[in-house]
């Protein structure tokens, strides 16, 4: 496809933060999964697969080609999009059984992980939108893919080196709230969210690192599995006030038509239904299933919607870019 074409020139006016996209529709792909609707997961996944690739070939253009534009942007919360979309989709093949996928994804995202991070960081000034929540995200993601890869191949000091993402990613969430611009609770455009998906992401990958230590090597003893299960529970918890929070300030103020940041809001809200039901299995509590259940349905309306915001906003643009 020649560079000058329309959806050349589309996708390259494409922020960082459209990552959420791959991001949104990955976890959406795990939920349908946990559910047991695995020809719609896999369906989903699919479509996660084109579009990951599409992004990471405009990231790789962009770096080869607009080097100044893409350490300006690398800067910027929504860069750690790409670690966080590798490693949900990553966590999707592990599940799949397709580990060496699964430990690729793990390698690009760690590869990515320290150089985007300390400059996010670093960039990082108050007040910040939602996006500064991306910081644990990221780290939590690498979480939850390393503990899942352990858990499938029985590897001791992967779910160990998991562990410690996990503790990171909950210091990094410390530190953006403190950065975080709280009126983007009524004002922000949909990464606001991420505000409650950071931590549904980390109540996930404390899910799966108890799951690693069940059946499995000998990771955790009883004191280390009671305060995985506490405070996996906590995280879960709070991430569930802060989806009422938002859900009521979003009727309060409703902020309609499309932006690339609903994509931001589509990703708390599969995040919170995969960690809800990932916490029932892990930590066998039952009664969570079918809460879980209902928000995933909730999250997949909200995918649709988005998406078709997305793909109208996409033809009007194409249209204008188009020659006459």
């Amino acid at each position: 496809m020649p560079a000058t074409s329309p959806f050349r020139a589309w996708l390259a006016q494409r922020p960082p933060a459209a990552g959420a996209a791959v991001m949104a529709t990955g976890i959406l792909s795990v939920g349908l999964h946990l559910t047991g609707y695995e020809a719609l997961s896999l369906a989903v996944l699919a479509v996660a697969c084109v579009a990951w690739l599409a992004l990471a070939a405009d990231f790789v253009a962009r770096l080869l080609c607009e080097r100044a534009r893409w350490v300006q942007e690398a800067g910027t919360p929504g860069g750690l999009t790409g670690v966080a979309a590798t490693t949900v989709v990553g966590t999707r093949f592990s599940a799949l059984g397709w580990q060496f996928v699964a430990e690729v994804s793990l390698a690009l995202a760690v590869v990515l992980w320290p150089w985007l991070l300390v400059r996010v960081v670093r960039n990082s000034q108050r007040p910040m939108p939602g996006s500064v929540f991306l910081c644990c995200v990221a780290t939590e993601g690498l979480a939850v893919l390393g503990a899942s890869l352990a858990r499938a191949e029985a590897t001791a000091w992967l779910a160990h080196t998991a562990l410690v993402f996990f503790w990171l990613g909950l210091a990094l969430y410390v530190f953006a709230l403190t950065r975080f611009d709280l009126r983007q609770v009524v004002e922000g455009r949909g990464d606001h969210w991420v505000a409650g998906g950071a931590l549904a992401i980390s109540a996930l990958a404390g899910a799966e690192l108890i799951a690693a230590g069940s059946g499995g090597p000998y990771l955790w003893n009883e004191d280390d599995r009671g305060v995985l299960h506490k405070v996996t529970l906590a995280l879960l918890a709070f991430d569930l006030c802060w989806y009422a929070v938002l859900l009521v300030a979003e009727l309060a103020r409703p902020r309609l038509g499309y932006d690339v940041c609903r994509w931001s809001t589509v990703f708390p809200l599969g995040m919170t239904a995969a960690a809800m039901l990932s916490v029932a299995s892990s930590l066998d509590i039952p009664r969570l299933t079918v809460p879980g259940e209902a928000l995933l349905w909730v999250a997949v309306a909200a995918w649709v919607v988005v998406a078709a915001g997305a793909v109208a906003d996409a033809r009007a643009e194409l249209r204008s870019t188009a020659p006459q």
